[in-house]
């Protein structure tokens, strides 16, 4: 089984997702640990309260490079099993970009999901991107992460259509909605060995 290291940012409610998914029994990982780089992200409070072992590594005052924060990092998931050998690690709302020596180190082993149907709109604000470029449908995706930005081969997509009426929050709420379905699912798919990476084709089996 493998085991599950989760960094997280802010409310991490797509983490909750998963967890919760996890704690019914409808996906066979272990929640190994939740790793945030701010020590006031709301997300922390609710991976205790599901008896989930949670680090703080702050971001905010490091002395050092991003390399040396990530390899904090890697030491601390390494010290929870969450290996490039036995563990997944998931980006949920983590608002850092990994360094390429993390990204080379766990290949094929960080996934992480965006508020589009990438290639289209990747970066930030992916939503505004969208209703302001007058697209009909958007979306989410959850990808592997690899040394680009929003790159990596595309694992699972959800559609979602824009209406007239949709603002930025609006549309957000309806994207996070799809987030919470295909983020689980996806980390279900990895945990029973469904994917396999061929160029940067996934094939789901």
């Amino acid at each position: 089984m493998l085991n599950l290291g989760i960094l997280i940012s802010g409310r991490g409610s797509n983490m909750e997702s998963i967890l919760k998914s996890i704690k019914t029994k409808k996906i066979p990982i272990n929640p190994a640990v939740v790793i945030s780089n701010k020590p006031d992200a709301k997300g922390l409070a609710i991976a205790r309260k599901m008896g989930i072992d949670v680090e703080i590594i702050e971001s905010k005052n490091f002395k050092g490079s991003r390399t040396d924060y990530d390899k904090k990092i890697m030491k601390a998931l390494s010290s929870y099993g969450v290996t490039p050998r036995n563990g997944l690690v998931c980006l949920a709302g983590f608002m850092r970009i990994i360094s390429p020596g993390f990204v080379k180190k766990y290949k094929n082993k960080i996934i992480n999901i965006h508020p589009a149907l990438l290639p289209s709109f990747p970066g930030l604000n992916s939503q505004k991107q969208a209703l302001d470029y007058g697209a009909k449908y958007t979306g989410c995706t959850v990808h592997f992460v690899d040394a680009g930005m929003d790159t990596g081969p595309v694992i699972i997509q959800s559609v979602v259509e824009i209406k007239e009426k949709d603002t930025e929050k609006s549309l957000s709420k309806k994207i996070l909605k799809e987030e919470h379905k295909i983020y689980s699912e996806a980390v279900n798919l990895i945990a029973r060995k469904k994917i396999r990476i061929v160029g940067r084709k996934t094939h789901i089996s």
